[in-house]
């Protein structure tokens, strides 16, 4: 098993235990879980990859345990370590400030300088909302409660760059892009995000909004089946399979024979099957059913 691999599977062991109730955690799981983590020589393409970080993350908020939180901690510190250039542009906020500030003062002076400063600008805006250019401002009182409602349910996630705000405007951008119109089916869509937001069963999804891996413009789109866990994915594809078996078991039940002759199809592919549906004195009714077909129909 390669080391991507052995990530993914640990990621989604700690997805289940985070899905939890608080109370019914697995913590002893979860910490041979970190260990395990700790022990792996995760790259910073691996991070990348398997978004693993977020998994750790959400565990350590939700955690009630000093160990695990404490492990979690470290794992994220060490991690960090990995990214050298965003460590160094955080320190170097204040400097940058200080510029922004004194080229702000020298515009009026030079007109060159202001012209860089002003591309400087525009360049650091555009990197802080990376693939989430912000939606255009409305003026509709009921967009914006939507907006609203979808940017908090986003707020509990920290540690993204992009922002909650961003995120939200664009999803409902979408989704009033495709009904043209707050009408219901517009609201039903927008409550269908919310909810499954909130769900506290799947933690993981907001995280997975706001560190891109679902675009708004997927996101804006996505069924329910779609957005639940993939525990629930797991129950849901179970349940149709056994449905699916019943109903070809209910279908195929009976004795075959062939004294039936379909009125539909001509053909003698049948089963029937006899119930009491009278008083008992009097002859059982029989159900027969064309395996050709489909046709139903009594023969008493």
């Amino acid at each position: 098993m390669s080391l991507e691999d052995e990530v993914f599977r640990i990621g989604k062991q700690l997805e289940k235990i985070v899905s939890q109730e608080k109370d019914a955690m697995d913590q002893l799981a979860a910490r041979d879980l970190l260990k395990n983590l700790k022990d792996l020589p995760i790259t910073l393409e691996c991070l990348q990859k398997t978004r693993i970080g977020m998994s750790v993350n959400t565990l350590r908020k939700k955690s009630d345990n000093s160990d695990v939180q404490v492990m979690a901690k470290s794992l994220i510190k060490s991690w960090k370590k990995l990214l050298p250039e965003k460590s160094n542009d955080q320190d170097s906020k204040g400097d940058n400030n200080k510029l922004l500030q004194s080229e702000k003062s020298s515009r009026s002076t030079s007109p060159a300088l202001s012209t860089k400063s002003d591309s400087s600008e525009a360049s650091s805006m555009d990197k802080k909302i990376v693939s989430f250019p912000q939606a255009a401002a409305t003026n509709n009182s009921v967009r914006d409660k939507c907006k609203e409602m979808i940017q908090n349910s986003l707020k509990v996630v920290e540690g993204f760059e992009a922002s909650p705000e961003v995120v939200a405007s664009r999803i409902e951008q979408c989704i009033f892009d495709e009904f043209k119109d707050t009408n219901v089916k517009y609201k039903q869509r927008i409550r269908s995000r919310v909810n499954n937001l909130r769900d506290p069963k799947n933690p993981m999804l907001k995280a997975r909004v706001l560190g891109g891996e679902i675009p708004p413009e997927r996101f804006a789109v996505m069924s329910s089946e779609e957005m639940a866990t993939e525990e629930m994915k797991e129950i849901r594809q179970k349940f149709t399979k056994e449905g699916i078996r019943e109903a070809q078991m209910a279908k195929q039940s009976g004795t075959v024979t062939a004294l039936f002759k379909c009125s539909k199809c001509g053909l003698r592919k049948t089963t029937y099957n006899q119930l009491q549906t009278r008083s008992a004195d009097e002859p059982m009714t029989t159900f027969v059913l064309c395996l050709h077909c489909g046709n139903r129909w009594k023969f008493c």
